[in-house]
């Protein structure tokens, strides 16, 4: 059936909508992370996510970009291949359009060039390193450069269509903050809650949960942190201990009205961040944090701040992972793991926000995302939460 412009939503095929969904289930995380892995393992998978967020990491400490910047890249990083096959894209041209997608989001703006000569001295750090001895930039060819432009170009279109135009983003670290302080929680506990939501960036929980939720994920796993294998530390007047909180968030309680909140989630994204920290530990215990590497420092002072700079050395054609600094021991992070499981609760089913809509791009037909064939209207809601659908 053919349509025009100005045509009442009635009009238009349901196959011609595409709906924004800020967050996904771990059902339709799994379902479409298969379907774009090809014939990566998972353990593979996890390799290539975890180096991008190292260059996105890299990229942005060098220009100087707030966390919020570099979180919102990450995200955008995760999103864009729960939709597109990562064989068919080079992760350092989906970085770069996410961060310049990014850029575009908090007003932090940059230029293509350079986004693009700040990526040339992450994966070229021997020729940057030459470049600034002569007191000048890195010599990249102009047609490369244009070259890698046009295709960040292209990519960046792609990135903002997978979020259907929906340029709103919130992010978990005012909510670490505010909820720190309904917790009445130590300074201590709460910059590691602050750690933990910047780190939770290289895992995918970001786009399944809500970010006070994933701030108090954080929180819980930042009290297990200070309080396990650890004796009762002197109470300290005005304030909960790190007993104290995660006693209370093991279990339901009045915080989960107050924060609208389900403790199976927050367990969730404490199990997905240790592991992360498990990771991160065990690479650096077989010797993976030398000289040689690219260490990210993901410790900022505020959410607006900057992220410190990034050391490197050695010479690599092509950027690390990055390695989380990680201030525990593997055994140790194993055995609180290992506590986690043998407490945590049953995973809570949740409700898919696609309504029976598909979640998936079908490639069948004119539909898929980058085409032009077909006109698409895109929406910058959840199905039930547009009116006009």
């Amino acid at each position: 059936m053919e349509y025009k412009y100005g045509d009442p939503p009635s009009l238009i095929p349901a196959s011609n909508f595409k709906y924004h969904l800020p967050y996904f289930t771990a059902d339709e995380v799994q379902q479409l992370s298969e379907k774009q892995r090809g014939k990566l393992s998972v353990t593979q998978e996890e390799k290539a996510r975890q180096q991008a967020c190292g260059f996105i990491e890299a990229i942005g400490s060098d220009i100087g970009f707030p966390r919020k910047t570099i979180a919102t890249a990450q995200n955008l990083y995760h999103r864009f291949h729960l939709f597109f096959p990562r064989k068919d894209f080079a992760y350092h041209d989906v970085c770069l359009a996410a961060l310049f997608v990014s850029c575009k989001i908090h007003d932090t703006l940059k230029k293509t060039r350079d986004v693009l000569m700040a990526s040339y001295g992450v994966r070229f750090p021997d020729r940057a390193a030459k470049a600034k001895a002569m007191g000048g930039e890195i010599d990249i060819d102009p047609n490369t450069v244009e070259h890698d432009r046009q295709r960040l170009l292209a990519i960046e279109r792609l990135i903002v269509e997978t979020i259907c135009f929906s340029f709103t983003t919130r992010l978990p670290f005012p909510y670490v903050i505010k909820i720190s302080r309904a917790f009445s929680a130590t300074k201590k506990v709460s910059k590691l809650a602050y750690r933990l939501a910047v780190d939770s960036y290289r895992t995918l929980v970001n786009i399944q949960y809500p970010p006070h939720v994933v701030a108090l994920g954080c929180l819980y796993l930042a009290a297990l942190l200070e309080s396990f294998e650890r004796g009762s530390s002197p109470e300290r007047p005005g304030h909960s201990s790190a007993h104290q909180i995660a006693a209370t968030l093991s279990k339901a309680g009045d915080w989960g009205r107050q924060f609208q909140a389900h403790i199976e989630d927050i367990e969730d994204i404490a199990h997905a961040v240790i592991d992360l920290l498990i990771g991160a530990a065990g690479a650096q215990g077989h010797g993976h944090g030398h000289a040689g590497t690219v260490t990210a420092n993901t410790s900022p002072q505020t959410p607006s701040s900057p992220s410190p700079h990034l050391s490197r050395g050695g010479a690599h054609a092509h950027p690390p992972a990055g390695v989380v600094l990680v201030p525990y021991k593997v055994d140790q992070l194993m055995r609180l793991k290992i506590v986690m499981r043998e407490n945590e609760h049953p995973a809570r089913v949740r409700v898919s926000a696609a309504a029976g809509h598909s979640i998936e791009f079908d490639k069948s037909n004119s539909t898929l995302l980058g085409h032009n064939d077909k006109t698409i209207r895109f929406m910058f809601a959840p199905p039930a939460m547009v009116d006009d659908a």
